[in-house]
């Protein structure tokens, strides 16, 4: 059974192919992929274009539609997986920066403490990164 890191919905992606170009927010990313609800049902085999923007440079890969559940009330929800293993630890990377920065909001808005981004990924790595899971476990 995959194991998904969750992604914040605070942290925007933006999801196209031929037939699809938007913004959605994330469910859940995985180890080797990604899990998230759109408004359009995409066949499985289908391969789509991911992009997180919240990097500089934007963290941008492609991914293969491996599952699809249309749920009538909430849109369609997808898995993806990466192409590749470099592509899923990339991803990896980018999720623990995209986990800190939402840390940094929550605390500025349940504790009124502004962090910079170096004293958030400190607080984070001392609280959470021991828990953050590993693709090469």
């Amino acid at each position: 059974m995959r194991q998904f890191i969750r992604h914040p919905l605070s942290i925007p992606i933006e999801i196209s192919n031929a037939d699809i170009r938007s913004s959605l927010d994330t469910h859940s990313l995985g180890i080797g992929g990604l899990a998230f609800r759109g408004n359009q049902k995409l066949d499985p085999g289908s391969i789509i274009h991911i992009k997180i923007p919240l990097l500089n440079p934007e963290f941008e890969t492609d991914a293969r539609v491996v599952w699809c559940r249309d749920d009538i009330k909430k849109g369609a929800e997808l898995g993806v997986e990466f192409l590749n293993s470099d592509d899923a630890y990339h991803a990896r990377m980018v999720e623990q920066v995209c986990h800190i920065e939402n840390y940094k909001r929550e605390v500025l808005e349940n504790e009124g403490r502004k962090l910079s981004s170096e004293q958030a990924a400190l607080e984070w790595i001392n609280k959470f990164a021991a828990n953050f899971p590993n693709p090469s476990l």
